[in-house]
């Protein structure tokens, strides 16, 4: 415990969670346009670019945070199973997917370069004799390209004439092209321990010809999920779960983990999108284009609570000056509570300074369209306010019939696209943990060696995470949003 730095506090608390559980959230209503969701027309979504444009030559510290500690083995499920089945031909509408698929693949010279290495025959040969197996061997195995275990940010996603680039090689790209700043781009990749090295040899590789291209310099940062933000795992009737040499069991606390991560980026705005949403250069225009008006949103809400707050601190404001302060908490930060009239002035701006004084996040929000992912809620808070929040089904009582409809119907969903604002007014940087709702974590079933464990998520990294934040959604196009969730995915059109 010492060694990862948790203390027997902290797993007294877990103890205790695993005990009580965690309450479900009240929820007001799925957000909608005109009902939490934004959606700028045309004239106005330019205005906002150009304001982003604007901060960005003001020489402020921008920073592209992109969490990318995710191994690729999922990916690989379906490949894994037929590696490992007793067939040694394609059944599946996967599988056959996969291989009549194969030149479409990126990584298909490099795997090919690998089959005629180990197998003496290329791709092309090998499944003419049927010998599939060696094909998915060496993609998956240590032998050959090794997928099976590296990580996602590693693999060859798009291909280009000059050579097919990873995900972590397109988040670079885009960070020069949305929020480089006076000549410099700063990206920061959170990666598991074990993957480290592969990132630092590419971002050694590709530098150079990446600053040449975009005639930027890049600083490139990493950061490891911290072990003392590791939980405690326990028996299913809640004692604590022993290995086998009778050590206790500490598992990783989930994305939420990384608010530690995040706390400790020192700069006026975060971008984070997940590694896997990218796409090639030639579909990159509109990406960036709704980045740098998420942006745009973001400075033009924080100009205005900083001059808000600044009035409020220098006390130099009537009841109209701070009606106007209401309004603008209420129609703009979407952060609404009942009664307000019945405050005195000085109660008001406690209140309303409170509300103005947090870390702040814009979140680019889609059409729903069946994918899995979080949703745009308004949510009842414990200080009896009402405000957006994105919800997680785990989040929800299923044994509550309005809220599973109001989830099964929300018209938009999360697909981790957030544009943050970390500093106070005064240029002072928030403690991030201090805004997390400790009340949203998650239990959940999991086995070690055959046994069976409860599991201790922390709250997820947007959402309660970052529950106590300002929160404002903007309608984002869907071809902003390119997953790759298995490997046949890289064959759709946006991936090509």
């Amino acid at each position: 415990m010492g060694r990862k730095g948790i203390t027997e506090n902290n797993i007294l608390a877990q103890l205790e969670d695993f005990r009580t559980g965690f309450p479900f959230l009240k929820i007001e209503a799925a957000a909608g346009i005109n009902h939490g969701i934004m959606v700028p027309e045309e004239s106005e979504r330019k205005q906002l670019i150009e304001r982003w444009n604007e901060y960005k030559a003001q020489g402020k510290k921008i920073v592209k945070f992109v969490p990318a500690s995710g191994a690729a083995s999922r990916m690989f499920k379906d490949m894994f199973a037929f590696l490992s089945a007793d067939a040694d031909v394609p059944s599946t509408e996967f599988e056959k997917t996969f291989f009549n698929s194969m030149e479409r693949f990126a990584f298909y010279d490099a795997l090919d370069a690998e089959c005629r290495k180990n197998e003496g025959r290329g791709i092309s040969q090998l499944l003419a004799n049927g010998n599939y197996k060696a094909v998915v061997a060496n993609m998956l195995e240590e032998k050959g390209l090794g997928y099976g275990r590296l990580p996602k940010g590693m693999l060859l996603f798009h291909s280009y004439p000059e050579g097919a680039r990873t995900p972590m090689e397109e988040h670079l790209v885009e960070g020069a092209l949305y929020a480089g700043s006076r000549g410099e781009v700063n990206v920061h990749f959170t990666v598991s321990h074990e993957h480290l090295a592969y990132f630092e040899q590419k971002v050694a590789e590709k530098r150079d010809q990446l600053e040449q291209k975009y005639g930027m310099k890049y600083n490139i940062s990493f950061s490891v999920q911290k072990p003392s933000t590791d939980t405690i795992a326990v028996n299913p009737d809640n004692t604590l779960f022993r290995n086998e040499d009778g050590t206790l069991l500490f598992r990783p606390g989930g994305h939420g983990a990384l608010i530690q991560n995040l706390n400790d980026i020192d700069a006026d705005i975060i971008f984070i999108k997940n590694i896997d949403n990218v796409v090639p250069d030639r579909l990159k225009a509109e990406t960036v284009e709704y980045k740098q008006l998420l942006a745009g949103v973001l400075v033009t809400l924080q100009k205005q609570a900083f001059k808000y707050l600044e009035m409020m601190e220098n006390e130099k404001y009537n009841r109209l000056q701070i009606n106007d302060i209401a309004d603008f908490v209420e129609q703009k930060l979407f952060c609404k509570k009942q009664d307000l009239e019945l405050l005195s002035d000085e109660q008001l701006a406690t209140y309303l300074k409170k509300k103005l004084n947090r870390p702040m996040r814009v979140c680019g929000v889609v059409k729903n369209v069946g994918e899995p992912g979080g949703g745009p809620f308004l949510v009842h808070n414990t200080d009896g306010t009402v405000s957006l929040q994105i919800l997680e089904s785990s989040q929800i009582d299923k044994n509550n019939k309005e809220y599973l409809k109001m989830f099964a119907e929300g018209t938009h969903f999360n697909p981790v696209d957030l544009v943050c604002a970390t500093k106070d007014y005064k240029g002072n940087t928030f403690n991030l943990p201090d805004f997390i709702d400790k009340s949203t974590g998650f239990i959940s079933s999991k086995s070690k060696n055959g046994k069976e464990l409860k599991a201790l998520e922390l709250p997820g990294l947007w959402n309660g995470a970052m529950s106590r934040w300002n929160t404002v959604f903007v309608e984002v196009p869907l071809s902003t949003f390119n997953p790759v969730k298995t490997v046949n995915d890289l064959l759709r059109e946006q991936h090509q």
